[in-house]
C-alpha cells in the first residue's frame, strides 16, 4: 500500500499537477493540505474520475485538508475530535484536520497553523493546536491497526532540516524549541517519525519558497512530516520525497512525501 502527504497549495490551481502526479505515482491514499477551496469548489468529480474518493474538510480562505483514497474511505472524522476542544484563532473550527480509515490503515491529514512570529498570538495558538492534536490522536495511536498522522506541521524537527539555521532570527517560527517539543510530544502517545530517505541531497527537504530560486538552489525546509504508531512503522518498506512533483511551472511550493507499506 502506498500512502502520501502533500501540501497542494490550492487544489484548484494545482489540479492538473495533482491529477498528473496521481497517475504517475499511483498512491492508494493521499493526505492533502492547504486546499484553499470551498466545499462547493472542491473537484470531487475530477478526482472520482481518476479513481479516488474524498473526505474533505474545506472552509475556503487559506487552509483546508482532505484524504483521497482508492482503497476505501471509512470512519471519517472532521476536525480535532475526540479531544479536549478545538483551539481558536481568528475564528473557531478552522479546517485543519480530518481522519479516515483507508484499506485498514487509519490516517490523519493535518495542516498545523503557521505561527507567524514568536510574539504573535498565532504562535501560542500553534502550540495549543499541537497539544490538542496530541490528545485527539491518542486513541488511534494506541490501537492495533497501522495508524499515522501526516501533513504540513510547519515545524522543522532539527537545525539540519532548514537550509541555513543562521538566517532564522529570535522571532522566527518553525525552528523554536517549544514548537519542536510540541511535535516530538507525539512520541508520548506511541508515535514515531517515519523519516524519508535522502535522494539527491543529504536532507530530504519538502518545502522551497517560490522566491529567489529556492528550489533550484535547494534553499528548503523539511516541514511535511509523517508520524506512525508501531504497526505502521513496522510495515514501512520505503519512504521518500518526490522532488519531481516540485519541478516546473504551476507547482505547489511543497513536494509530496511518499510512504510504502507492506500491509
Amino acid at each position: 500500500m502506498r500512502v502520501a502527504t502533500w501540501n497542494i497549495n490550492s487544489i484548484g490551481a494545482r489540479l492538473p499537477k495533482l491529477l498528473e502526479w496521481l497517475e504517475r505515482a499511483a498512491p492508494d491514499a493521499v493526505c492533502l493540505q492547504e486546499l484553499k477551496s470551498t466545499p462547493e469548489a472542491y473537484p470531487l468529480k475530477e478526482l472520482e474520475e481518476a479513481g479516488y474518493t474524498s473526505a474533505v474538510n474545506a472552509g475556503g480562505r487559506w487552509n483546508g485538508v482532505a484524504i483521497l483514497s482508492k482503497v476505501g474511505l471509512d470512519d471519517v472524522t472532521v476536525g480535532l475530535t475526540p479531544g479536549p476542544g478545538f483551539p481558536e484563532a481568528d475564528g473557531p473550527h478552522e479546517a485543519r484536520a480530518i481522519s479516515a480509515t483507508c484499506g485498514g490503515v487509519r490516517l490523519w491529514s493535518v495542516y498545523v497553523p503557521n505561527g507567524r512570529e514568536v510574539d504573535n498570538p498565532h504562535y501560542a495558538y500553534k502550540l495549543e493546536w499541537l497539544g490538542a492534536l496530541r490528545a485527539a490522536v491518542a486513541a488511534d495511536a494506541a490501537g492495533p491497526r497501522p495508524f499515522a498522522v501526516l501533513g504540513d506541521f510547519n515545524v522543522a524537527p532539527t537545525d539540519k532540516d532548514v537550509w541555513d539555521i543562521s538566517l532564522f532570527g529570535e522571532n522566527s517560527t518553525h525552528v523554536t524549541q517549544a514548537e519542536r517539543d510540541a511535535v516530538t510530544a507525539l512520541e508520548g502517545v506511541g508515535l514515531r517519525e517515519v523519516m524519508p530517505r535522502a535522494l539527491k541531497y543529504d536532507v530530504p527537504f519538502t518545502y522551497w519558497d517560490y522566491r529567489e530560486l529556492g528550489f533550484p538552489k535547494n534553499k528548503g525546509m523539511r516541514i511535511d512530516l509523517v508520524y506512525g504508531n508501531a504497526p505502521f512503522a513496522a510495515a514501512v518498506s520505503d519512504s521518500y520525497v518526490d522532488r519531481e512533483a516540485r519541478k516546473g511551472k504551476g507547482t505547489s511550493d511543497h513536494a509530496p512525501v511518499v510512504v510504502d507499506l507492506d500491509v
